[in-house]
């Protein structure tokens, strides 16, 4: 298979080159692209691969089956669909096709059967509707959902190599330099994104659409708080959920264990510290939300939980990078020798 990688030299795509080696994806040959020709290379496969610029006319003739955007929106809104029509395949990091009614939202987990032969452009869900996604898909399904409502706590890799080089140079005493309306160190920031007509942020928008979009429940009523926090690069969320119909934590908590993806804790507490660095959604937390009910262990329909996960990794690269293995396991990928 002969893959393309758009951002390469950025947070999500030398996470995306890690993914990748780690999961053994048989990539026979990577090219690597940036927003220009640079005179640098990424390491692939024990060889440093030279990075180019990506214009449309060097990926065309670079040939790819298979090419994942880690870059810019304005890049996947060049570049992709010419992409398609040169027979090439996109996995798009981007929020540029989230909400295309012919582009699946894809979290192998939580909806595989999405994607049909059809299917050219396969966006990965924004990063934090992708790990509340993981946590809520086995409630979905062991007990229906009613609402949702969510309150966040990110990290500052969602904000890119920016980010965290401002957190870097907050904690060394350096001036806050506007990657973030406030400063970050030392405070929370509830806001990521600019504000709509009814006050709430694009990333609050975005946890709501694409929730509902990926459980396939579009009348499900998703309410979010998005705050940036000073942690490196794992997001926390707090979720208040209503059930369809009444179950006890237990079976709540049995639906987790049975879960692809996730790690359920029956008793203690999950941080995002604990977690770097891995691929699974961890819940902790979970109970209902009145004292009596808890007490007494009776079936309730109003829940809450505490959910984590690695924002780079699960959030981002390796939902792109499993969306890959599935489109193989599909025979929706293969290599262009195969389809000649």
């Amino acid at each position: 298979m002969k893959l393309g990688l758009i951002g390469a030299t950025g947070v999500v795509g030398t996470t995306v080159l890690r993914v990748l080696e780690e999961r053994g994806v048989p990539v026979d040959e990577l090219r690597a692209y940036a927003s220009r020709d640079r005179d640098v290379t990424v390491s692939f496969g024990g060889r440093d691969v030279r990075v180019f610029g990506a214009t449309l006319e060097r990926l065309v003739a670079d040939a790819n089956d298979v090419v994942i955007f880690a870059s810019s929106d304005d890049a996947s809104a060049e570049l992709a669909q010419g992409l398609v029509d040169a027979g090439t395949l996109v996995v798009d990091n981007s929020s540029t096709f989230r909400m295309d009614p012919s582009c699946p939202l894809v979290i192998p987990e939580v909806n595989p059967d999405s994607i049909k032969p059809e299917h050219k452009i396969f966006p990965v869900g924004n990063c934090t509707a992708i790990i509340l996604c993981v946590a809520l898909a086995p409630i979905a399904k062991a007990a229906g959902l009613r609402s949702v409502r969510v309150a966040t706590y990110q990290a500052v890799s969602g904000a890119g190599r920016a980010g965290l080089e401002t957190l870097e140079v907050e904690e060394a005493g350096g001036k806050p330099n506007g990657t973030f309306t406030a400063p970050i160190f030392h405070n929370v920031v509830p806001q990521i994104g600019s504000f709509d007509a009814f006050g709430n942020s694009g990333e609050e928008s975005k946890v709501a659409q694409e929730t509902r979009k990926t459980l396939g429940l579009p009348n499900l009523h998703v309410a979010a708080t998005t705050v940036r926090v000073p942690v490196r690069r794992a997001h926390s969320e707090a979720v208040f959920f209503e059930t369809e119909r009444a179950v006890t934590r237990e079976e709540l908590g049995r639906a987790f264990d049975l879960a692809d993806g996730v790690v359920y804790h029956a008793d203690g507490i999950v941080t995002p510290i604990d977690i770097e660095d891995t691929d699974d959604v961890h819940v902790a937390r979970l109970r209902p939300e009145a004292d009596s009910l808890r007490d007494e262990g009776l079936p309730s329909t109003h829940f809450q939980m505490w959910i984590v996960g690695d924002q780079l990794r699960k959030g981002a690269a390796t939902n792109g990078v499993q969306i890959i293995e599935l489109l193989l396991k599909k025979g929706i990928l293969r290599a262009r020798a195969q389809m000649s």
